[in-house]
């Protein structure tokens, strides 16, 4: 007798009769992770790269359910007929080819040009080696929970900055929309300052640097070299000297008692004339008279930067910034290019790259300082970098910037540590990863403030000024004040070959995360129409980015690179990470949350990480906020004086990012289902966890 029945097996899955349909319930996590991953070695049994064979790169889902009729014989020796559907729809993430590649990765985005032009003014500004005090308070307190916050989220719930929502709290998905218009912005004008550096390096190509001397076509008649009003003064005096010899000579042979005296008479009577009878010295030594017209005197460097490179002086400012520059737009371009062929196969290309853009930085870094502590003047730079001025550290102002220089160093609410992480095992160690990553970006900072105060002092020596006269904040620092340090050493054109290579690959690391944070969560959003056509979205998506960049290309495109620092992310992201917080240690709680990191690490954070989640982090980044909104116009301040239309339209592009928030939990309100409790329920509930096949796991649904 035959028995001919019929049966549904499938894989560790269960069948939902409303909806007439199968639920998944394996992990995503099967992919070779440290333990009870597709066995008892913990390997998978099916691919042990941790990749799908049938994946395009992306690491999403694509196609659709699969069937396929077996048939087998039963103990009694019948025959029976089994159903085995695959679920093709979910296929496995993508993980990093080697723990090193991530590690470089968050490395790479967290250390950026900041590290170079910002943290070592901002030490000296606000009391040297006091301020350390202050920075290091804020980063175990403020910075590195949300530092791990960020990847703990990535690395267990596995998706990006907008599907990861549903699992913590639906209303806040407008937060991961947020972070995709503040990465845009990111692009539009970061990517054009590493232009800046290409263009730099592409000019040192020569066998002496054209920022070295004036008498180039791009120069003024007020440009100076550096040394040449010390040089002037004293041709001056020898002159004056030679047209009194014989004064000079009976004041020596005399008494040297009169020496003094004398000369000051002298100088008195003669040398205010014989100073103002040339056009390249002036008695005010910040100024030159040219024509009988007294200007600012400027350095070649400066000139360079501004005329040259910039050619800002053919620009009204934002009234009108002129055509966009052909030489810089393809030098911007060569950036873009860059980074597409770095991200479109996702970390299986960025885990590449990541070892020549992460760790060449640190050979140049360590290149410079051996050069820069053997100029003159150097040890004196070094320690007006590090005296300490204990009594800046009643100033709230100190700790204003200390929290808000670890913030933006270590970049949490970004999504880029979201998605970086999301492609590790489960198992992986992102607590560790936390403290080592965030340590190693503190002490590049601290690195790079001897590189460059070492350098500094040299100029300071050479110019015989103070350093506060010489250091320049932002990229004035590293595209002028550098430059022009490096011109006046030996084999000044090898200095600036490494220097800029070294500022590009700073560069291309934190854009490649910013902008695979937005690609990560698009793609595991949208797994059918972008996740499986990564390479085309992802060339798409720099395309459109680099149209909307031309403007910063323009003559006047520096004044809007500075307008978009400040509006596009400088003031939303602070909100933005502040809701990020607030969603996950409030609305999930911080005791769920600590229990999924108890699945990934086998046990709870401790009581302090805890605290800093609930009450400390938040606060944190509350009063970051609070005191950024209240001297955001501080941010704008310089030679130009932005016009009243540009600050309405600076806010407007702030809201831009900070109302998705509100307006996508208007959104899931009104289109949930019931009367207001229900859709407040549906709208603030995260989806339930599915347990798994395997122990202490669980399944989202994402379809990663």
């Amino acid at each position: 007798m035959t028995n001919d029945t019929s049966t549904a097996n499938v894989n560790a899955a269960s069948y939902d009769p409303q909806s007439n349909s199968c639920k998944k319930r394996e992990s995503w996590h099967t992919n070779g992770d440290a333990t009870g991953d597709g066995g008892p070695d913990g390997a998978d049994k099916d691919n042990t790269d941790g990749n799908d064979p049938d994946s395009n790169g992306s690491g999403t889902a694509g196609g659709g359910d699969q069937a396929k009729e077996t048939t087998t014989l039963n103990p009694k020796g019948n025959k029976e007929r089994a159903m085995v559907v695959t679920m093709a729809g979910e296929r496995r993430r993508e993980t990093w080819g080697q723990k090193a590649e991530f590690l470089l990765a968050v490395i790479g985005f967290a250390v950026d040009l900041g590290n170079v032009w910002r943290f070592p003014y901002i030490c000296y500004q606000n009391g040297g080696g006091a301020f350390l005090i202050p920075y290091c308070i804020m980063l175990l307190f403020g910075g590195l929970p949300l530092f791990y916050m960020e990847l703990a989220l990535g690395q267990f719930h596995r998706c990006g900055c907008l599907s990861i929502w549903k699992r913590i709290c639906p209303a806040l998905k407008g937060v991961g929309y947020a972070i995709c218009l503040i990465d845009i912005y990111m692009g539009m004008y970061y990517n054009t300052i590493i232009g800046w550096a290409v263009y730099y390096l592409f000019a040192s190509f020569t066998t002496e640097l054209p920022w070295t001397k004036c008498g180039n076509v791009w120069n003024t008649e007020a440009c100076t070299p550096v040394t040449a009003f010390a040089n002037a003064t004293a041709t001056a005096a020898t002159g004056l000297l030679n047209g009194t010899t014989t004064l000079v000579d009976s004041i020596f042979t005399n008494a040297s008692t009169t020496i003094g005296p004398m000369v000051q008479t002298v100088l008195n009577g003669t040398t205010q004339a014989l100073l103002t009878s040339t056009s390249t010295v002036a008695t005010n030594p910040a100024s030159v008279m040219v024509g009988g017209i007294e200007m600012v005197r400027t350095s070649p460097a400066r000139e360079f930067f501004e005329r040259q490179v910039l050619e800002q002086y053919k620009s009204d400012g934002l009234d009108y910034m002129g055509p966009v520059k052909p030489s810089l737009a393809l030098c911007v371009f060569g950036v873009f290019v860059l980074v597409y062929f770095s991200l479109w196969k996702g970390v299986r290309s960025a885990g590449k790259v990541v070892w020549v853009t992460a760790l060449a930085p640190y050979v140049v870094l360590l290149i410079l300082l051996a050069r820069g502590v053997t100029l003159p003047g150097a040890a004196e730079g070094i320690r007006y970098y590090l005296t300490p001025e204990w009594h800046k550290l009643k100033n709230s102002r100190v700790w204003i910037d200390a929290a808000s220089q670890i913030f933006f160093s270590l970049g949490p609410g970004f999504g880029t540590l979201l998605a970086l992480s999301s492609y590790n095992k489960f198992n992986n160690n992102c607590y560790r990863d936390a403290l080592l990553t965030s340590s190693i970006n503190c002490l590049t900072s601290f690195l790079a403030g001897f590189v460059i105060f070492s350098v500094l002092g040299y100029m300071a020596h050479v110019q015989n000024k103070s350093i506060e006269d010489v250091g320049l904040e932002g990229p004035g620092l590293v595209f002028i004040v550098y430059p022009e340090a490096i011109a006046m050493m030996k084999g000044s054109v090898f200095w600036s070959i490494i220097f800029f290579l070294m500022l590009i690959t700073l560069g291309l690391d934190s854009t490649f995360g910013g902008l695979e944070a937005m690609i990560t969560a698009l793609c595991d959003e949208y797994p059918r129409v972008i996740g499986r056509r990564r390479e085309l979205f992802v060339l798409i998506l720099l395309g459109f980015i680099y149209i909307c960049s031309l403007p910063t290309m323009t003559y006047g495109g520096v004044y809007l690179v500075n307008f978009l620092n400040v509006y596009g992310p400088g003031l939303a992201i602070l909100f933005v990470v502040f809701v990020e917080a607030a969603g996950v240690f409030w609305f999930y709680g911080v005791d769920n949350f600590s229990s999924d990191i108890e699945q990934m690490l086998g046990k709870k954070p401790s009581l302090f990480w805890r605290i800093c989640w609930k009450y400390i982090s938040p606060t944190f980044l509350f009063c970051i906020l609070v005191f950024s909104l209240l001297g955001y116009e501080a941010m704008l301040e310089g030679e130009y004086e932005y016009p009243e239309w540009s600050v309405a339209a600076g806010w407007i592009l702030t809201l831009s990012s900070v109302l998705c928030i509100p307006l996508y939990a208007i959104y899931k309100f009104m289109a949930s289902h019931g009367d207001c409790k229900d859709r407040l329920r549906q709208t603030f509930k995260p989806e339930p966890l599915i347990p798994t096949a395997v122990p202490g796991q669980i399944y989202s649904g994402t379809a990663v």
